[in-house]
């Protein structure tokens, strides 16, 4: 006969087999009150700018979400790590991040960067949401772990282009950084010319954190063009900007959002004015636009500041993106769910800013406008 002693025992016994199963099942970065989140980006030399900005605005939201209770009952945990934009780096800072056990890869800045994280993250079946790139490679072909909350660079490109066209401005040059970048920007711009059976007159390169440009400057300068489409960061952009003026040389200088808009309106300085850039976010200081005002407001309320910029606006959207994809995924997270989830975003109104996921597209908007920088550094529409 079997004592109630002999059946706890056994009872023990199951329960002692089933916990670690229970465990295993839990995906890394999840606790009953946190979501440990990682992100590598610039956060020291040529590039800061750009990784400072991105998470200057994530972290506001966040910060906000966290003192209202969280996600669900947990509270968002951002752990940052510094690649100086290099994708060495990056690529272990990833490996890093995920050994550690965060949740998911957030706000990443720049194309080398996040093209050498890419098959550790896709190998890793880590979701990777809203990088500060437009480039092609992070979305086609599809990865289902990818993420993108802005516009692409060939839908960027197409826009500058067909500005530039329509005000008979068509010999166009193109100064580009020599890395993924700069190539998937090259490529952006090519595919918009062909589009109207135009060639590029002349190209220019710059290596990445360096303003060695006066190979650039020989280069584009001899085909005398009429506007030049810049792919670079900002300050081998306004490097090149003042060698070509002090040439005496004045096109139209034309650049995709990922230069930093801000920081080239201050590294230009009086010989920025005029300089274009297009925009893949709201205008940050527009209230008109619902998310523009929250924005600001938490922004202000984080910092102390009134530093509104493009690329804080864009950590910000993109960290509302995610909070309503992890709401979404309910209480029981896993990184399947989350993805899930996301696909289930539809033309959802983020404030004037819509997104749309679905299970064969993760690129979440096509909004793309023009600036200007005018005077005393501020930008106009």
């Amino acid at each position: 006969m079997i004592s109630k002693a002999m059946v706890q025992l056994v009872a023990l016994a199951l329960v002692a087999l089933a916990w670690p199963l229970d465990v295993a099942a839990a995906d890394p970065g999840v606790t009953p009150s946190t979501i440990v989140i990682g992100q590598s980006a610039a956060f020291s030399g040529p590039a800061s700018e750009l990784g400072n900005e991105m998470r200057a605005g994530a972290t506001a939201y966040f910060r906000m979400i966290n003192a209202a209770g969280g996600v669900n009952g947990r509270k968002i945990e951002l752990r940052w790590l510094d690649d100086g934009y290099e994708s060495d780096r990056a690529a272990a800072n990833t490996k890093k991040l995920i050994d550690d056990g965060v949740f998911l890869l957030f706000g990443y800045v720049g194309t080398p960067t996040s093209n050498a994280s890419k098959p550790i993250f896709t190998a890793a079946k880590v979701p990777f949401v809203g990088p500060f790139t437009g480039a092609e490679s992070l979305r086609n072909p599809f990865n289902r772990y990818i993420f993108n909350v802005r516009a692409s660079y060939y839908d960027e490109t197409e826009k500058i282009v067909g500005q530039m066209t329509g005000q008979t401005l068509d010999k166009i040059a193109v100064f580009y950084q020599n890395d993924d970048y700069g190539k998937a920007g090259l490529a952006g711009v090519e595919r918009a010319m062909e589009r109207r059976k135009l060639k590029i007159v002349a190209t220019g390169t710059v290596e990445r954190n360096t303003v060695d440009v006066a190979a650039a400057v020989k280069s584009i300068s001899k085909a005398e063009p009429q506007a030049v489409v810049m792919i670079s960061a900002y300050k081998s952009c306004a490097a090149f900007i003042k060698a070509m003026r002090a040439a005496g040389f004045n096109p139209q200088f034309m650049n995709v959002s990922f230069v930093g808009s801000k920081a080239l309106a201050k590294e230009t300085g009086p010989e920025g004015r005029g300089v274009a850039i297009s925009q893949v976010m709201p205008f940050p200081w527009n209230i008109g636009v619902p998310v523009v005002k929250e924005y600001q407001h938490l922004l202000e309320a984080a910092t102390a500041k009134q530093e509104y910029a493009f690329g804080s606006l864009e950590g910000f959207i993109a960290a509302k993106v995610l909070v309503e994809g992890l709401r979404r995924a309910g209480s029981d997270l896993t990184r399947e769910k989350l993805i899930s989830a996301m696909e289930t975003i539809r033309d959802f109104d983020f404030g004037g800013y819509w997104i749309t996921f679905t299970p064969t597209n993760h690129n979440g908007s096509k909004f793309v406008e023009l600036t200007v920088i005018g005077k005393d550094e501020r930008f106009l529409r």
